[in-house]
């Protein structure tokens, strides 16, 4: 069994008033783990995934056991949108548009808050918004 990343550089952004604390997952390595292994996630914590261009970016859940959220945004932090993924399913789910950003949270989080596609993000890499 493999080991959770959890010391991966770490990135506030906002959703309205509402912070997501984000380790930062840059490199492929850092990417292809992403929150695999991990059996909690904190109500606020998250993994933000850069790539190095835009894409269309699809994610799953092999080896990831807390179910999660993906929000696929765009460089401006325009939330394109949203996809529930269920633990240890290998389906794949994909950005509508190609994204430079993946951000994954404990699932529920942006409908609890009333996120949805169109809102845009704060802080970090969406310093201008």
């Amino acid at each position: 069994m493999g080991a959770p990343q959890t010391d991966l550089p770490r990135v506030t952004l906002r959703a309205g008033m509402h912070l997501i604390d984000a380790q930062v997952a840059r490199t492929h390595e850092q990417r292809a783990t992403g929150l695999m292994w991990r059996r909690e996630l904190a109500s606020n914590e998250g993994m933000l995934f850069v790539f190095e261009a835009p894409a269309m970016q699809c994610f799953w859940m092999r080896n990831t056991y807390v179910p999660l959220t993906a929000a696929f945004v765009a460089d401006d932090g325009r939330i394109v949108n949203l996809a529930d993924m269920r633990p240890l399913d290998e389906t794949s789910h994909c950005s509508r548009e190609p994204v430079r950003y993946v951000l994954e949270v404990a699932q529920g989080w942006f409908a609890k808050r009333g996120i949805g596609p169109g809102f845009r993000l704060a802080g970090g890499p969406f310093r201008g918004n």
